[in-house]
């Protein structure tokens, strides 16, 4: 026969199993706050970040030696878009430079040129790089037969580059047609001045600019071509006392994204690099 258990002990036993439930549930969510508290205290703030930016920013993009060891690749309308693969080939590059103007050479249309000059695939290159968040600096192919034709060409150049806001413009000088190369030159670049552009580059071999004498003193950047043995890959920099910035180092680069060759260009090797790459490709802030 059973022992009867009196109430009173029942109502004290299951009265000390609750207290004792509450206490442990209270000294959990203590101790859950407190864990939450400490990881707030010891992880460092995220913060986002990106690659290289076409436009001028307050915070300044991270860039990594990777994405600074990427080619810059200098294109026109022989590189037609519907032969692109804009996605893989934006991968493969830090930053394009796009021909928008041929010069007056231009005889007749041709598959990359309208008849005035202008470069006929300028405008989607231009859109799908910057859509892939590469920047994007411009440049046209200086052939003018005299200053006030010099001009002309820098006008129509600015006029269609402006609205895509370049990073750079960069003026193609690589043959002489007017008597004095220099001041032809020169008339194109203070007409673009003029217009208000501020980051004004010259693309010039060595050779060229001794034999016709050509000043690059007033250019915010230099360009030169040196290719070696010209084989896809760099072995040669340029043989030249002058502080350049970007080195064309092949015509017959091959990338992911394009099936035929490419030009290859990349920072100058005896700068920091960094610091001109975000001179070469960030638009400035007033223009």
């Amino acid at each position: 026969m059973r022992k009867r258990i009196k109430p009173i002990v029942l109502l004290v036993f299951f009265a000390s199993v609750f207290s004792f439930l509450l206490i442990s549930k209270t000294i959990a969510d203590i101790h859950k706050s407190q864990l939450a508290q400490s990881k707030t205290i010891q992880e460092p703030r995220k913060t986002t970040k990106s690659r290289a930016s076409s436009s001028s920013t307050e915070e300044e993009p991270e860039l990594d030696q990777y994405f600074l060891n990427r080619p810059i690749i200098d294109i026109s309308g022989w590189q037609l878009p519907s032969e692109i693969d804009y996605d893989v080939l934006a991968q493969n590059v830090s930053g394009v430079i796009v021909r928008v103007h041929s010069g007056a050479q231009a005889k007749k249309e041709n598959a990359a040129t309208y008849l005035n000059g202008i470069d006929k695939s300028f405008e989607t290159h231009i859109k799908e790089f910057k859509k892939r968040d590469i920047p994007v600096a411009v440049y046209a192919y200086v052939a003018a037969k005299d200053k006030k034709e010099m001009e002309k060409e820098a006008e129509e150049f600015y006029k269609a580059a402006k609205k895509y806001k370049p990073t750079y413009y960069w003026l193609d000088v690589e043959e002489k047609t007017m008597k004095d190369m220099n001041a032809g030159v020169e008339a194109f670049r203070a007409k673009l001045a003029s217009l208000g552009v501020k980051n004004i580059g010259i693309y010039i071999g060595t050779y060229f600019m001794e034999e016709h004498s050509i000043s690059t003193d007033k250019f915010t950047a230099l360009w030169i071509p040196t290719y070696g043995y010209d084989d896809g890959y760099y072995n040669a920099a340029p043989l030249t006392d002058s502080e350049y910035d970007l080195h064309q180092y092949t015509s017959q680069g091959q990338l992911n994204g394009f099936s035929h060759y490419l030009d290859l260009n990349q920072i100058s090797t005896v700068q920091d690099q960094e610091t001109i790459y975000r001179k070469l490709f960030t638009v400035p802030k007033d223009e």
